[in-house]
């Protein structure tokens, strides 16, 4: 008598596959699974497909079982977009729901593809050699990484997920500084590789050597727990009291107009109350993004009296997300931005816009802030306001605060490590770089979803590349301050309204990753491919 495992192995096989994709989505961040297991779950799930496609028969099953994994892991891990768009969107749930299945089976196409090609250079077959089952581990290695970077930067790029960012508390994580999200990723790619080249039939004798793609990843393991112990930054001048205000604005009624006054009065109250006895007054405040959620120019000039009269009586520095619209070469321009001012800066200076330390963001959302060509159908079926900005510059000046250099970005902009790096290196005529990170977000859009802790988990890898400090303020969650060491020192309660009170250390030197960015890893990778396929034939023969 058959049974369904007998009659349809393919089906099971295919299960398993999207099984194991959908508990890697869970290794993003800490909830459900513990942190301390993030890693190592990760890195099991991905080595089930390394060994499905690098044994698969054909270049079709190989891409075939790639694409349902990652698919299962997108779909799931991505479910947030869904809230966005439904919710506070309005579209109907069908369209929601197909809008995130669509991203996901799209992206998919990345790694899958990645997993295809190491196929194709280095197949792994159940009685291969020891060095050929290496040569499968590296070539897994270099072609899903080549595939990821490529996802990542692809019209304008979209590398939330990467698995490096599994990786934050696991040994890898000391690799950081040195090569980046990316390199981390290419470690962790590597060692499921090599536990899939572990594996071969009873029938086939076994051979010690089998392990050296093992033993390699354990070894990159423990150079990555000994580069952990290396300071790759020093302080830099006297630490700063901050404080992050966390507004808990329904994003419903965000951009009520009967409900705007109330959030705006509300975000002043918070910024303007007396620290708590005992407790530092701050030297800055950091308000997260679209504060205002209208044009500056179109507040009432008293709303901004009042604003730069708190900044005046906390003797502080206010740093606030707002949309910008200024007139720059006779023609408008309108930025999703951040500003800083003190007590001494002008209402008409705020009115304006023409403010000494403001930052525009640089690397929009597609839909949310620019419209790609041919999709303006899509955003007008959206209720989503403030639908089109221009770009600010590659690298803006950081805000100098008390002797600390400031890096600002916005939003999702963290997600893109590389693009901080310029603003954190000495500017064209020697000018100071930042000494701390500062993200301003507004993840209402997402409910409390795991979005809040994706986003946490990306801003520590931040840190580790860069070391420095980061300070994100948020409407719903996550506020927190973060150190150079990838370490959450404060972090408030997510859908709160509060104010987190913390102490940063503003810290300077550059990490080998500051100084060259992707461009090392990447260039690694590129030439371990062309040396897997100069070498592939005569390997074959």
């Amino acid at each position: 008598m058959t049974t369904s495992t007998t009659r349809h192995p393919r089906v099971l096989g295919m299960a398993c596959v999207a099984a194991a994709g959908a508990i890697q989505a869970l290794t993003f961040a800490p909830g459900p699974l513990p942190d301390g297991a993030l890693a190592l779950v990760q890195v099991l799930m991905l080595a089930i497909l390394a060994r499905r496609q690098l044994a698969a028969p054909t270049l079709r099953q190989a891409l075939r079982d790639g694409w349902i994994f990652h698919f299962a892991c997108y779909a799931l891990g991505l479910y947030w977009l869904y809230v966005s768009m439904h919710d506070y969107g309005g579209l109907s749930s069908p369209l929601a729901a197909a809008g995130v299945l669509a991203l996901s089976g799209f992206i998919a196409l990345f790694p899958a593809a990645g997993g295809v090609l190491a196929r194709w250079l280095a197949p792994l077959a159940a009685n291969a050699t020891p060095g050929r089952r290496l040569r499968a581990a590296l070539a897994f290695a270099c072609g899903f990484t080549a595939l990821e970077w490529v996802r990542g930067t692809l019209w304008t790029g979209f590398p939330w997920l990467n698995i490096g960012y599994a990786h934050v508390d696991s040994p890898y994580a000391g690799w950081a500084p040195v090569v980046g999200v990316y390199g981390i990723a290419w470690l962790a790619a590597f060692a499921a590789a090599a536990l899939a080249a572990l594996w071969r039939p009873a029938d086939v004798p076994r051979d010690p050597r089998d392990g050296m793609a093992a033993a390699l990843a354990i070894v990159t393991a423990l150079a990555g727990w000994g580069l952990s112990r290396v300071e790759w930054s020093r302080p830099h001048g006297s630490p700063l009291e901050v404080r992050l205000v966390q507004g808990n604005i329904e994003q419903s009624q965000k951009f009520d107009a009967g409900l705007m006054e109330k959030g705006l009065l509300q975000h002043m109250n918070q910024a303007s109350m007396p620290p708590p006895a005992g407790t530092p007054a701050p030297q800055l405040i950091i308000l997260p993004e679209t504060v205002l959620p209208v044009f500056q120019d179109q507040l009432d000039p008293r709303a901004w009296d009042l604003w730069r009269r708190i900044a005046e009586e906390r003797k502080a520095t206010i740093v606030m997300g707002v949309p910008l619209h200024r007139v720059v070469d006779g023609r408008d321009r309108y930025t999703n931005s951040a500003v800083a001012f003190d007590g001494n800066t002008s209402v008409e200076a705020l009115r304006t816009g023409e403010l000494a330390m403001r930052y525009d963001k640089q690397h929009l959302v597609p839909w949310g802030e620019f419209v790609p060509p041919g999709f303006h159908w899509f955003v007008r079926m959206l209720d989503i306001p403030l639908g089109d900005f221009d770009r600010g510059d590659v690298r803006q000046p950081p805000f100098d605060i008390d002797g600390q250099q400031l890096a600002l970005n916005i939003c999702y902009e963290d997600l893109f490590g590389e693009e901080l790096l310029p603003a954190i290196r000495h500017g064209a005529n020697g000018e100071p770089g930042a000494s701390i990170l500062v993200n301003i977000s507004n993840l209402g859009w997402f409910g409390d979803t795991w979005a809040l802790r994706q986003h946490l988990q990306i801003g520590r890898m931040r840190t580790l590349e860069t070391a420095r400090p980061m300070l994100a303020a948020t409407n719903t969650g996550l506020t927190v301050s973060i150190d150079p060491h990838g370490h959450v020192l404060a972090q408030a309660p997510a859908m709160q309204m509060t104010a987190l009170q913390t102490t940063v250390q503003g810290m300077t030197g550059f990490t080998p990753y500051v100084r060259t960015g992707n461009t090392t890893m990447i260039g690694l990778v590129a030439a371990g491919l062309l040396i897997l396929l100069a070498t592939r034939r005569r390997v074959a023969a």
